[in-house]
């Protein structure tokens, strides 16, 4: 959706390791993007994740993965930023470094509900509400403020529902691994790139 010229653009990031990319991160991004009327989403896979470590394949194959699930979408991005700056990837200092990079960009940050646990204990979490404004993801039912853990944040947040899809990074690794089709669960192009360059064969040898 379109502002017109020389209006706030409004964008959404939605982060992970993508190892690998799937439908539900596509869905959700689309979702989020619709009920918020973004311009568009970013997807940006971490270089080594706060929580989960290094993940089993490199960083350029979830970057890769990422471009060819995105790709002819333009509502969707994949963006390299926290892969070409390498170390740990703390949401906190690619909102700071967006925000530089694209100072008249409104940012929305998309949180999912599953997440919210272990938001404490984020790098510097209570600056996130003044980077970007927080959507919060639930799947298959809406989100009640008295159900929710305490925000380690003030300010407001957008509840956003998404659909309720049982599918999971992880998941799919352990299809690969035991010789069971993924088809569907990710983009065809992803699909080929994982099979062409036989990822997640060898065992589960990183974190989620």
């Amino acid at each position: 959706m379109s502002h017109g010229s020389g209006a706030e653009a409004r964008k959404g990031i939605l982060g992970g390791t993508f190892n690998p990319p799937h439908i539900a991160h596509l869905i959700v991004a689309h979702v989020v993007r619709e009920a918020l009327e973004l311009d568009l989403v970013l997807l940006t896979p971490s270089f080594r994740h706060a929580f989960k470590g290094d993940a089993e394949v490199s960083p350029r194959d979830r970057a890769t993965m990422t471009e060819l699930a995105v790709a002819g979408d333009a509502e969707l991005i994949a963006d390299r930023f926290e892969i070409e700056r390498g170390g740990v990837s703390y949401t906190v200092d690619t909102l700071i470094a967006l925000r530089e990079r694209e100072p008249d960009t409104r940012w929305h940050l998309i949180i999912g509900h599953d997440n919210l646990a272990e938001l404490a204990a984020w790098h510097k979490v209570e600056l996130l509400p003044e980077l970007a404004h927080i959507v919060v993801t639930s799947r298959g039912s809406s989100l009640r403020t008295d159900s929710l853990p305490d925000l380690p944040f003030a300010g407001e947040w957008t509840p956003v529902k998404v659909p309720a899809f049982e599918i999971s990074s992880s998941q799919i690794r352990d299809r690969v691994r035991r010789g069971r089709s993924i088809r569907y669960w990710v983009p065809p192009a992803v699909e080929a790139y994982i099979l062409e360059h036989g990822l997640y064969q060898r065992g589960d040898l990183g974190p989620r």
